[in-house]
């Protein structure tokens, strides 16, 4: 067993240095572990719980019982489209190199830059909410000096451990997910004893709490589930980390969504149907802590607090790896400013250690620009989605001009025409409900981001920046 890994590394690290980049990560994650990173960051019971009171106060339950399986669906296109890519090209890199082989080496640089801001606010979203879940449970004070205080404590738990803890990161991530399913079916179990129910129809009552239409206010409370489903590129990130990459890392992208999809609905349904009087519900600072306590008693309710809180502290550890990965590569071509100290991998641990914590300087300038917390997890929905989208359409116009043809083992076959062109439809839908009011700061942001990546490339990166090393194979 252990020489056929061994075998399998040494094929992967060939795979690795004939599209250009030398094994230089420890490669030491299994199947499941990848998936495990992709599934942590995704992680139902920190998106989904966080922002549980946003999607209530907008749309109410219907936001979790029509606009979560919309928001599964639509999301399941992405991921498989950008599966078929990951097995094809397994790098670190993972969507920066794809947009840089199908469309050149300026896409490359937008699409890296959307990831890396993307992902850096989504650091930010996981661990800023954690700190808010956080903060009432051990009694420390809610304002905004001393929550800055909490979450940097817990940022740099998350940085400290990926710089200086490669092999348990990894099995932290194993950890996470069985963490995650078994956390999940505890509140629910909880709720399906103890609590008493709501009957199913209730899950399509509309409601909302706020001064807006209600369909208005149903659409973008879709922010709840869409910012859920984000962060699964983690997998093809880690490819370099991955053992047979070119299988494992497209089921590990694609599986996390699809798995996420049901335990995040079968959660949703339980809380949402153990609400007693929704408009207190609604009203409250924490509408997912009011639901648990007021059905399950301050003593039950507060136990499975905890347990949620351990899930966003995986998540946000999970959410670090991958962030420092994608920066490490794009560094690693020169990039990005800084890109040799960017770049260097710990001797001693086998880490992007520079990245590491450059990442987790990132998110914590976010949670300083941003005090509305829905719109620091939709600036990361946009930017994510514009990185997602660009590599899924720029490899959509190469095979329809015959200018690609080599596929990975898992592939999409006669349907990837149909499956990325949802995808793209819906990562357009995306780039609209996410910047409507109260969300436009994340789309002033994003514009104001932009501009500024269009003056930097061709005002200094357009005659300097070859792009990544990988050569597009035709056959």
């Amino acid at each position: 067993m252990r020489e056929d890994r061994r075998i399998q590394r040494e094929r992967d690290a060939e795979q690795l240095r004939r599209l250009g980049y030398a094994q230089q990560l420890l490669r030491d994650m299994g199947g499941f572990s990848n998936f495990a990173l992709s599934f942590s960051v995704i992680s139902v019971l920190t998106g989904a719980v966080t922002l549980y009171g946003y999607g209530l106060q907008l749309g109410g339950p219907p936001v979790m019982g029509l606009g979560w399986p919309l928001v599964s669906l639509m999301s399941l296109f992405v991921a498989a489209s950008m599966a078929q890519l990951a097995s094809a090209y397994p790098t670190a890199g993972a969507l920066y190199h794809w947009s840089s082989l199908f469309g050149g080496p300026g896409w490359g640089f937008f699409t890296a830059w959307f990831n890396i801001l993307g992902q850096v606010a989504i650091t930010a979203g996981v661990d800023y909410g954690l700190a808010l879940f956080l903060a009432p449970m051990i009694n420390w004070p809610i304002d905004r000096a001393h929550l800055l205080v909490l979450y940097s404590l817990i940022l740099g738990s998350h940085a400290a451990l990926n710089h200086m803890g490669v092999r348990a990161v990894a099995a932290l991530n194993w950890i996470s997910a069985w963490y995650h399913l078994a956390g999940v079916l505890l509140v629910i179990a909880a709720l399906a004893i103890f609590a008493s129910h709501r009957p199913p129809s209730f899950l399509f009552t509309a409601f909302t709490s706020q001064p807006y239409p209600y369909a208005y206010g149903f659409l973008i409370g879709l922010l709840q589930a869409q910012w859920t489903f984000t962060g699964y590129d983690a997998s093809a990130h880690v490819t370099e980390e991955t053992v047979n990459p070119s299988l494992r890392a497209p089921w590990g992208i694609f599986l996390s969504v699809a798995v996420s999809s049901v335990v995040g609905y079968a959660l949703l349904a339980a809380v949402t149907l153990a609400i007693g009087d929704l408009q207190a519900a609604a009203a409250d600072q924490n509408p997912f802590i009011y639901v648990l306590r007021t059905a399950l008693g301050p003593a039950l309710g507060g136990a499975l607090l905890w347990v949620v809180i351990g899930a966003m502290w995986f998540c946000g550890l999970s959410s670090i790896t991958s962030n420092s990965r994608m920066l490490f590569a794009f560094a690693r071509d020169g990039g990005i400013p800084g890109s040799r100290q960017l770049s260097r991998v710990s001797s001693a641990f086998f880490s992007p250690y520079v990245a590491v914590w450059v990442s987790a300087a990132g998110a914590w300038a976010i949670a300083l620009w941003a005090e509305a917390y829905s719109a620091m997890v939709a600036l990361s929905t946009l930017a994510l989605y514009a990185s997602y989208a660009l590599p899924i359409a720029l490899a959509l116009r190469a095979r329809r001009r015959g200018l690609w043809s080599a596929r990975g083992p898992w592939n999409l076959g006669t349907w990837s025409d149909l499956v990325n062109a949802v995808a793209l439809g819906w990562s357009g839908v995306i780039g609209v409900l996410f910047v409507l009011p109260p969300n436009q700061l994340a789309g002033y942001t994003f514009a104001g981001c932009l501009a500024v990546l269009l003056a930097y490339w061709f005002g200094w990166m357009r005659g300097r920046f070859a792009g990544p090393r990988l050569a597009l194979p035709t056959e």
